[in-house]
C-alpha cells in the first residue's frame, strides 16, 4: 500500500462567513489517481485550490509527507495545477509554452529540450512544437496544458474539471488518456469534476462530497456498488430508491414482500433505504415475480431500453436490452445480491472519514 502523500486534517472553510467545507478530513496516497466527486458548490474545487495553496483553511492544516503545508505559497509547493481554462501564452508556440516553467528555472537548454521533447511523446504531440497554440483544437490545446504542468516534474498535479470544454467524443478520449499519462509518470493525480462517469473511468479512489461533507469514500466499484446512502446512490449513475424494513439480518421488506439481501447489521424491524439499479431488475413473466406493474414508457438509450414500470406502491425505472410494449402487465424480479440496504440517518451531512 502506498504512503499517504497528503493529509487533510479537519480542514473547515468559510466565506463571508457562509461555511463551505465543515471538516474535511482525507488522506492521499502517493502515485493515486484519486476523484473529488459532487454537485456545484459541494466544497470539491476549494478542497483543490486548498490543496494548492491558492486558499488558506479557515481552520485545519494541510500535510505534505507529514510537514503542515498551510502558510507554504503554492510556488514553493511540489505541487502543479492544470485549470479547466488552459490559459496559454498565445504569443508562444507549443514546444515554447511547455518550456516556460523550464525557463524560469534558468535550465541549461538541452536540457529543456530534452524534457519537452519527453512530454510531447507523453501526451501525442510529436512534431507539434512549432504550431502556434491557438491554430490547435481543443483537446490538443488540453494536452499541452497538461505537458507545462507535469515538465516541472510535480510530485502532485491537480486538475479542476479540465476537459469540461471538450466535445463528449473527445472528453471519453482524454479520460484514457490522462489514466494513461497518471500510470506511465507515477504522479499523483487530484481530478475535480461533477460527472460521474468520468470519476468511474479514470480513478482508483473517489471522494464523493455534497455541503462541505464528504458523504463516502472509495473505489469506483464500492462507490456505485455498495453506495452509504441515498445522496450517493442517486448521484453516481440511476437508481431506485424506496423505503423498507429491515426485518432481520438478510431479510428485508418493501412493497408489501419479503426479499432476500445480503445486508447484515441493520437490527430488527428496522426502517431503511432499499436501493436497486435499473439495471439490476429483469422482466419476468407475472406468475413468476413477486412484483408485477404495468409499463409505462420506454425510452430508447442506444444500448439498453429505458423502461418506467408502475407498480401498486412504487414506479421503477428498470433498464433492459429487452423492449416491451406501453401498457403491458410485467413481473420484476431482482436477486439477493443486487438489494443494497441502507440506515435512512446517512442521507444527508455526515462525514465519512478516512473509510478507505
Amino acid at each position: 500500500m502506498s504512503k499517504h502523500l497528503i493529509d487533510l486534517v479537519n480542514i473547515k472553510k468559510e466565506f463571508d462567513g457562509e461555511p463551505i467545507l465543515r471538516g474535511i478530513n482525507l488522506y492521499i496516497r502517493d502515485k493515486e489517481f484519486i476523484t473529488l466527486l459532487g454537485p456545484s458548490g459541494c466544497g470539491k474545487t476549494t478542497t483543490l485550490r486548498i490543496i494548492g495553496g491558492f486558499e488558506t483553511p479557515t481552520s485545519g492544516d494541510v500535510l505534505f509527507e507529514g510537514k503542515r503545508l498551510n502558510d507554504v505559497p503554492p510556488y514553493k509547493r511540489e505541487i502543479n495545477t492544470v485549470f479547466q481554462r488552459y490559459a496559454l501564452f498565445p504569443h508562444l508556440n507549443v514546444a515554447e509554452n511547455i518550456a516556460f516553467g523550464l525557463h524560469i528555472r534558468k535550465m541549461p537548454a538541452d536540457e529543456i529540450a530534452r524534457k519537452v521533447s519527453r512530454m510531447l511523446e507523453l501526451v501525442g504531440l510529436k512534431g507539434f512544437e512549432n504550431r502556434d497554440v491557438t491554430s490547435l483544437s481543443g483537446g490538443q490545446q488540453q494536452r499541452v496544458a497538461i505537458a507545462r504542468a507535469l515538465v516541472m516534474e510535480p510530485r502532485v498535479l491537480l486538475l479542476d474539471e479540465p476537459l469540461g470544454a471538450l466535445d463528449l467524443k473527445l472528453r471519453k478520449e482524454m479520460q484514457f488518456e490522462l489514466k494513461r499519462i497518471q500510470q506511465s509518470t507515477g504522479i499523483t493525480f487530484i481530478y475535480v469534476t461533477h460527472d460521474q462517469e468520468e470519476a468511474l473511468t479514470m480513478s482508483d479512489t473517489i471522494v464523493v462530497m455534497n455541503r462541505g461533507h464528504i458523504q463516502q469514500i472509495g473505489t469506483p466499484t464500492d462507490i456505485y456498488n455498495e453506495p452509504v446512502n441515498a445522496f450517493v446512490a442517486d448521484f453516481i449513475g440511476e437508481s431506485n430508491i424506496l423505503p423498507g424494513t429491515m426485518l432481520k439480518d438478510r431479510l428485508v421488506r418493501f412493497c408489501t414482500h419479503d426479499f432476500v439481501c445480503v445486508d447484515e447489521g441493520f437490527g430488527e424491524m428496522t426502517p431503511v433505504d432499499v436501493v436497486i439499479r435499473p439495471e439490476d431488475l429483469k422482466i419476468t413473466p407475472t406468475e413468476q415475480a413477486q412484483l408485477t406493474g404495468i409499463v409505462e414508457s420506454i425510452v430508447f438509450k442506444g444500448v439498453h431500453y429505458e423502461m418506467m414500470v408502475r407498480t401498486e406502491h412504487f414506479t421503477f425505472t428498470v433498464h433492459s436490452t429487452q423492449c416491451e410494449t406501453v401498457g403491458k402487465a410485467v413481473g420484476l424480479s431482482v436477486d439477493p445480491f443486487d438489494i443494497h440496504i441502507m440506515h435512512k440517518s446517512e442521507q444527508e451531512g455526515g462525514q465519512m472519514e478516512e473509510k478507505r
